[in-house]
């Protein structure tokens, strides 16, 4: 690798230099600025007031992304690892909705491209690489997925079971028409929501109603329960380095590495 793709490797992926904490808290604040930047654009009066300002700023932003999205793919022997990871879609999608807009613009188009580009809301992703407890959130919500997933399959067979009762119980009558539309107040009670649209009015109804919104007290707490337990494990001193490798783009490498655990490739010249 070139001297000069290292030392821009070292700026834009790295946050143990002077520059590249410089270059980090900078990109922070402009991802910051971006995303209040579209909540206020979704204020009708402060759009109608401001539009110009914010036209000129969404592309001072964008032309930003755009540089910091190309610099990215050129600092890296490999971009294919970057282009297609998960935060090389975040810029992506942080970035395209304004050339689209741009260039389809039109007044038939002009609704859905207004839609798209409610998805720069996405650059508020890219706060994450600026996180260093993320990784030891990430990996108790992997060690998670499993019992997450099967509780909440039990939820939905609860739901099932419970929405075809009221169905059988009130009826038409109580405005449990159907099994499904039975089943989606049992998930709004359920949820401790309830919305208040569908209630039961007979007494047995009313009986299961109450077991149901007790039931939902205990079971918000489960998935609590399950991600804390797996995060409370993580004791291990956690990893501070932040090299990621020029060559592959892995970025899970162990303090005072000096070579890629995935490809060899040498972190530091």
């Amino acid at each position: 690798m070139p001297h000069w793709k290292f030392k821009l490797h070292e700026v834009i992926y790295e946050a143990d230099t002077p520059a590249g904490k410089v270059f980090d808290i900078a990109l922070l604040f402009v991802i910051i600025i971006s995303v209040i930047l579209v909540m206020m654009e979704s204020v009708s009066s402060l759009l109608e007031k401001y539009s110009y300002e914010f036209y000129v700023a969404e592309w001072v932003i964008t032309a930003i992304f755009t540089v910091e999205y190309i610099l990215r793919i050129v600092a890296i022997n490999k971009p294919k690892r970057y282009i297609f990871s998960f935060y090389g879609m975040v810029d992506l999608l942080s970035t395209l909705p304004s050339y689209i807009g741009f260039i389809f613009g039109g007044a038939n188009l002009l609704f859905a491209i207004r839609a798209l580009r409610l998805l720069r809301i996405f650059r508020i992703l890219k706060i994450t690489r600026y996180i260093g407890e993320s990784r030891k959130l990430v990996n108790a919500l992997n060690n998670s997925r499993a019992k997450i997933f099967v509780f909440l399959f039990a939820v939905f067979i609860i739901c099932i079971i419970a929405g075809t009762l009221m169905h059988l119980v009130e009826g038409e009558g109580g405005g449990f028409d159907n099994i499904p539309l039975s089943i989606y107040w049992c998930i709004v009670t359920l949820t401790t929501v309830g919305f208040g649209d569908i209630a039961p009015i007979t007494p047995l109804g009313r009986l299961i109603a109450s077991f149901i919104m007790i039931t939902g007290y205990g079971i918000i707490a489960v998935p609590t329960g399950i991600v804390s337990a797996e995060y409370s494990k993580a004791t291990e001193k956690p990893i501070k380095n932040t090299q990621v490798c020029p060559n592959c783009n892995e970025s899970r490498h162990l303090d005072n590495a000096e070579f890629c655990h995935k490809c060899g490739y040498l972190l530091n010249e």
